[in-house]
């Protein structure tokens, strides 16, 4: 029997796939193959994440962006300041605001 996925996985998957005797057949993504992988499992992390609204979900989310920021050759620290700026400029969600309209 075989069982269609056609997805990016965490690199162990294979190996782990072998240890229950079963066979994967997988290829290296690379290049603009990987960058819209990597976009097309955050969408899946972030979904799995709404559905089931569990915190092991939200460490999958984090694993996935980081190597988005690593693909894009964004340092942690870049985007450390990249996300201190914004909320030094704009906030962040501690307070809960919701924005319900802007009337002229």
């Amino acid at each position: 029997m075989t069982e269609e996925f056609d997805k990016l996985v965490r690199d162990e998957i294979p190996r782990i796939i072998e240890e229950n005797g079963e066979t994967p057949i997988t290829h290296p993504a690379e290049g603009d193959e990987y960058s819209e992988r990597l976009d097309e499992k955050l969408a899946e992390e972030v979904s799995e994440y709404l559905e089931s609204g569990e915190i092991e979900e939200l460490a999958d989310v984090l694993e996935v962006l980081h190597a988005i920021r690593e693909d894009r050759g964004v340092s942690r620290e870049s985007l450390r300041e990249k996300r201190r700026r914004k909320a030094e400029e704009r906030g962040r969600f501690e307070e809960g605001t919701v924005l319900e309209r802007v009337e002229r």
